[in-house]
Order: C-alpha cells, then sequence, then structure tokens
C-alpha cells in the first residue's frame, strides 16, 4: 500500500533567483506543485544527485556566497 502524501511541515525558505527559477522549472516539467517538488528531492537527495560531483560543487557555492551576499 502506498504512504499518503501529505505535506505536514512548513518553513520559510530564502532562494537565489536562479535557484527559484530552476525549481519552476523542474515542478513544472514533473507536474508537481514547488512544495511537492521539494518534497521529492529532499525525500530522494541520494539518487538524484551525483556524488561525485556534488562536494565540488558545493566548494564553489560556498567561495561565492560572501559576494553573492552583496
Amino acid at each position: 500500500m502506498p504512504k499518503r502524501f501529505r505535506l505536514t511541515r512548513r518553513f520559510n525558505a530564502a532562494m537565489t533567483e536562479d535557484g527559484y527559477r530552476a525549481l519552476k522549472r523542474f515542478s513544472a516539467e514533473a507536474g508537481l506543485e514547488e512544495g511537492e517538488a521539494l518534497s521529492f528531492l529532499f525525500e530522494n537527495f541520494d539518487s538524484v544527485t551525483d556524488k561525485d560531483t556534488l562536494g565540488h560543487r558545493l566548494r564553489l557555492f560556498n567561495a561565492e556566497l560572501q559576494e553573492r551576499k552583496r
């Protein structure tokens, strides 16, 4: 029997414009609402990320973060 899908947690999240556009594009392509798309991504995080490039991309993001906040 499939697990019932309930959105039980809500939180405020700040996103970059690029991140928000990517989320909207992904959710539209997948036929999901934005909250459902985020739930899918986080529930399946290990299978939707490339472990070989994740660390490198995270280091790049962190290196640019302070400059992007200005």
